[in-house]
């Protein structure tokens, strides 16, 4: 299994960004200032990659090297740019499906999504920045290599990523409890991208308003609901029958 590693030190880290290397998180000494920090702080902006801001006690604890104020998380997943992925999928001849996770933070059950994902045909997997489980080692175990195969959009807001599905006619579902639809009653064939959220919270509120259709996964007794990555699973087997 793949390692992730500490880039260390200003230089290296806009070597390792502009050579395409993937960094999944920057950790910043505070008060850090210099043209190098500028143009790692605008090429964090442009690929989305969270800047976190730390006392030099933090760095410290990690290397004994000369870290200069910054080090990086070196990425296991390539992240893609939503938009490309969409123009990729449709340009390939392939109906749009794309999973959503709002706030699952357990990486095992990011890693079982990805890998009934890419079983069941979906193309991508769309994360925010923030509030989500990393994709590490654990992910990528529990994933048996699906993290790897499937497209990774990571975005700074899953609102704009809404949007962006919405401009190129990508249906945005997502489950609510007291919905009157069943999964088996969506229109699953058409593009469309499902939003699994949290097991305490659910999805959050402005995406739930945003979404186009509601649904329930039905159950046979009164048991308080499935896991998230088991969920996942059923309503993705369910989009590929429908597209069978």
């Amino acid at each position: 299994m793949k390692q992730s590693k500490l880039i260390i030190g200003r230089q290296p880290l806009v070597e390792a960004i502009r050579s395409g290397r993937a960094v999944d998180k920057i950790l910043m000494q505070r008060n850090a200032a210099g043209e190098v920090v500028g143009e790692i702080r605008q090429l964090a902006r442009e690929l989305n990659i969270p800047i976190q801001v730390v006392p030099p006690e933090k760095l410290g604890s990690l290397t004994k090297a000369n870290h200069q104020g910054v080090i990086a998380f070196a990425g296991l997943v390539q992240y893609m740019d939503l938009q490309q992925v969409v123009d990729h999928v449709v340009g390939a001849g392939s109906v749009p499906l794309f999973v959503m996770l709002d706030g699952v933070t357990d990486v095992r059950n990011i890693g079982a999504i990805a890998r009934s994902a890419l079983c069941c045909g979906a193309q991508a997997l769309i994360i925010p920045d923030k509030g989500v489980g990393a994709l590490n080692e654990e992910a990528m175990k529990s994933s048996a290599g699906a993290l790897e195969l499937i497209q990774v959009c990571r975005v700074p807001s899953l609102l704009k990523a809404v949007d962006t599905l919405h401009l190129n006619g990508i249906k945005v579902f997502t489950s609510e409890m007291k919905a009157e639809k069943k999964v088996f009653e969506l229109s699953l064939a058409e593009p469309c991208c499902i939003v699994m959220g949290s097991e305490d919270k659910g999805v959050q509120p402005y995406i739930r308003k945003a979404a186009d259709e509601f649904f329930t996964i039905p159950m046979a007794g009164n048991f308080d609901s499935f896991n998230v990555s088991v969920a996942a699973g059923i309503i993705l087997y369910e989009a590929m029958k429908h597209r069978l």
